[in-house]
């Protein structure tokens, strides 16, 4: 401890400070799984084996959705699981062929042709590495996501209708057409000349993948571990293959004749322009999907948090998700596949069975490597309609009606709705750029929106601005207020979050010529609180340190109904912990990550600088602060003090030893030696002892004292409670006055025991000889407190009261401005 001196810096030799746990993580980190090495659970095995029974149709599906030759898909599949696998951030995300690419693919093979679409494929890779380069530079991959919500869904949304209409004609025996608009335009057409094989096996297929989930009884239990996926293509490919044998069916080609990337030929800008489109619907596909699975993981985690080791989950690490996606796509290009994004569904899938870390996306692409040299024969039986109906249903659900309801809510939906309108007439980078535009029309509409209203209450002038103040608003905020008469008494209610330097300084130019001119001006906040001037001019340091209205309190575990515990004297300690907490520490633990990752977000921004000067001067707080230990007492906000402003001291009850009292080396020693220290060496200027409602102490002591004897002794606890048998006695004698707050009675015997203890331990603190001393100079004030924990009201003991003159002990309400005497 420093007494306003400077503080001496830590010159720790390296060697001798402590080694990196190989537990250590960045905050964007995956969980740590052994270094390099692999390791993989039997759980890994099962959900790799769940995923590929997924990945395997959807991988053929798409193929043929985008009119690729359909063993790319399968190279996609497995090189996105292994590569992806190793190499990404995301452990449990699994990577492969993409719905949400499948338009540009297609859109790709139609004017390019297949081999040239892989060559795009491999510079997309690459830029993608090299974006995540620059990324990890900036350390900004994270703010890649920084889209609007509903340029997002309406990015899918409009993929998922374009792939929707596509695999329709498919289903209905047909063929797609080479745009969205053209696919809408022949569907007519398509239906009058309808054959009813393929639609029967298609509406087969679609039946059951939307039933499958929803089969009852412990028989539906039982089967509903076959993916539904995978059910619906076999129960459609065994139909196919009884009533109608000649159904047109998937052909894999000989892998010798596979086609392989050629050199890119075409204008240069617009490969450039295909090659971006790549890049950035994959990177944007993948870290959403990123993002989602960690929500996934946590939530499954949060499921399990009794059963499981106190390692909170960890966020994805998108910069090297980046990485690992841009070095799949360049392998899949290469070697002739379909571009790879993380997928939202294999990765879901992948959560829900279980695994634990990378081992089962690998695995997974494993299984699709060795099924695309082996199964050929068996993928050859699966009819065309039923991948197209799989990929159809797909593309369907892309169109969520949840985001619908949530961007409508936030009044997003023209955004959405462009988006959607602009992917499915003109492509996915056009309809990105046009919500984006809409976005910002939107968004400066709202800007400039900001109604101004003047009206008269009891002679004064009240201007109420609802909206935020920006340079767009400035001409009519100017204009109304030079309507109003010079030196008027006027009221400026600012019902908005955000002010700009344009309108300050116009509010700031109209407030002076109106004070020059006699006036009052008060600004009120949207609650209608008072504030000293405009809400953009406040200073930061004016703000709490804490965010309390963040604080979660649902998080605390739940109290057990039988209090007896361990010592059975705390019923209501307001400790907050429960038996299971202790014993597992998984929630504490992981709230107390949660806190602190908090406060390095949002509260260590606004005290760094305050902290570093304290750090570099060295501590001088101006009162000594003794409260009880109890949890629900929070110091710096009750008196909305910061660092460096108290020195605080908490112990059981807020007890004060009387000197002399405590036998040689018990321990108590501490609390004296803090008074000591505060007041002869950091030279406080007052001192403080503040109780509360619902002291557990307090309850103890009323409770009496547990038989002791020499076969059981005393506990520590009750060897520290005798500090406060004095306040018990005097709360019992007749010649004290009994402490009260006035205008009402104590509600019960433990209030009136808390105030009478403060009372008591400001007795005891007058008789510690660095005390009296500061006293009889008149350098030292002392004050007792008195805060009912229900109410969030704090009470003084009155001055009188706490110098030992006074005839009554009475404790006043501290109200908003001043102490209110309630009377007596």
């Amino acid at each position: 401890m420093s007494a306003c001196a400077p503080t001496r810096h830590d010159h720790t030799p390296r060697r001798s400070r402590p080694r990196r746990a190989s537990g250590m993580k960045s905050p964007h980190s995956p969980p740590p799984t052994g270094g390099r090495r692999l390791r993989i659970a039997g759980t890994d095995v099962s959900a790799s084996i769940t995923v590929f029974l997924i990945a395997v149709p959807m991988s053929l599906g798409l193929a043929l959705a985008v009119g690729a030759p359909l063993e790319a898909g399968l190279v996609a599949a497995a090189i996105g699981g292994i590569v992806a696998g190793l190499f990404g951030g995301t452990p449990l995300q699994v990577s492969g062929p993409s719905a949400g690419l499948t338009v540009v693919t297609a859109e790709l093979i139609q004017v390019y042709g297949w081999r040239t679409t892989c060559a795009i494929t491999v510079g997309a890779g690459l830029l993608q590495i090299l974006l995540q380069i620059l990324l990890a530079t900036l350390r900004a991959a994270r703010n890649a996501l920084a889209v609007s919500p509903a340029i997002v869904h309406g990015t899918l949304a409009g993929i998922g209708v374009a792939i929707a209409l596509a695999q329709l004609h498919i289903m209905l025996g047909g063929s797609p057409q080479s745009s969205v608009v053209a696919n809408a335009l022949a569907l007519p057409e398509q239906l009058a000349r309808i054959s009813p094989a393929a639609p029967l096996i298609g509406a087969l297929t679609i039946a059951v993948l939307l039933l499958w989930p929803r089969l009852p009884g412990r028989v539906g239990r039982t089967v509903r571990r076959i993916p539904a996926a995978l059910a619906s293509v076999v129960i459609a490919t065994s139909v196919a293959a009884v009533a109608t044998p000649g159904l047109a069916r998937v052909d894999l080609p000989s892998w010798r004749s596979h086609a392989l990337p050629e050199l890119p030929q075409g204008p240069v800008l617009a490969l450039a322009t295909a090659v971006f489109t790549v890049l950035l619907v994959a990177s944007l596909e993948s870290l959403l999907a990123a993002v989602a699975v960690d929500k996934l993981a946590a939530d499954r985690a949060g499921e399990q948090a009794p059963l499981t080791s106190p390692t909170p989950p960890q966020r994805s690490d998108l910069d090297r998700e980046l990485r690992g996606q841009g070095i799949a796509n360049t392998l899949t290009g290469l070697l002739g596949g379909l571009p790879v994004a993380g997928g939202v569904v294999r990765g879901s899938a992948n959560v829900r069975a279980g695994a634990t870390g990378r081992a089962s996306t690998v695995l997974h692409g494993v299984w699709v490597l060795l099924a695309a040299g082996l199964l050929v024969t068996v993928f050859e039986w699966i009819p065309l309609a039923a991948l197209a109906a799989l990929v159809m249903v797909v593309g369907v659900q892309m169109v969520s009606f949840a985001h619908i309801r949530n961007v409508h809510k936030h009044r997003e939906f023209p955004v959405y709705a462009a988006t959607v309108a602009g992917v499915v007439a003109f492509g996915a980078l056009a309809g990105v750029a046009l919500g984006v535009g809409v976005a910002v029309i939107v968004s400066l509409h709202r800007l400039g929106r900001t109604k101004i209203t003047v009206t008269e209450q009891d002679g004064r002038h009240v201007v109420t601005v609802h909206g935020q103040l920006t340079f767009l608003a400035v001409p009519r905020l100017t204009r109304t207020l030079g309507q109003l008469p010079p030196g008027v008494d006027s009221t400026v209610e600012l019902d908005g979050f955000f002010m700009d330097h344009a309108a300050y300084e116009a509010i700031q130019a109209w407030r002076g010529a109106q004070l020059a001119q006699g006036g009052r001006i008060d600004f009120t906040g949207r609650s209608g609180s008072r504030i000293a001037e405009p809400a953009a001019a406040a200073h930061s340091c004016c703000r709490p340190w804490t965010p309390w209205r963040n604080h979660h309190c649902h998080d605390r575990p739940t109290r057990p109904a039988d209090n007896s515990g361990t010592t059975g004297m705390f019923p209501d300690s307001g400790s907050g912990t429960s038996p299971t907490a202790g014993a597992g520490g998984k929630g504490g633990a992981h709230r107390l990550l949660s806190g602190l990752s908090s406060f390095q977000r949002n509260t260590a921004p606004l005290v760094r600088d305050e902290l570093a000067r304290l750090a570099s001067e060295g501590q001088c707080p101006s009162q000594l602060f003794i409260t009880c230990a109890d949890s629900r007492l929070v110091t710096s906000m009750i008196t909305a003090s910061g660092p460096g402003d108290l020195f605080t001291v908490r112990n059981v009850g807020n007890l004060v030893p009387q000197p002399g009292t405590a036998p040689a080396g018990s321990g108590d020693d501490s609390v004296a030696a803090a008074i000591e220290y505060a007041v002869e060496v950091l030279r406080v200027e007052s001192i403080t002892v503040c109780g509360h409602s619902g002291c557990g102490a307090m309850q103890a002591l009323l409770k009496g004292e547990p038989d002791s004897g020499p076969e059981k002794p005393r506990t520590p606890l009750w060897r520290w409670l005798r500090h406060g048998l004095p306040s018990l006695e005097r709360m019992a004698s007749r010649r004290h006055s009994w402490a009260r707050i006035p205008g009402r009675l104590p509600a019960d015997e433990v209030e009136q025991l808390c105030l009478t203890n403060v009372v008591q331990q400001l007795e005891h603190l007058r008789a510690h000889e660095s005390v009296a001393r500061r006293l009889a100079e008149g350098t030292l004030q002392l004050h007792g407190m008195y805060f009912h924990v229900g109410e969030a009201q704090a009470y003084l003991l009155t001055e009188g009261s706490s110098s030992g003159t006074g005839p009554d002990e009475v404790f006043d309400r501290v109200g908003t401005g001043e102490l209110e005497r309630t009377g007596v």
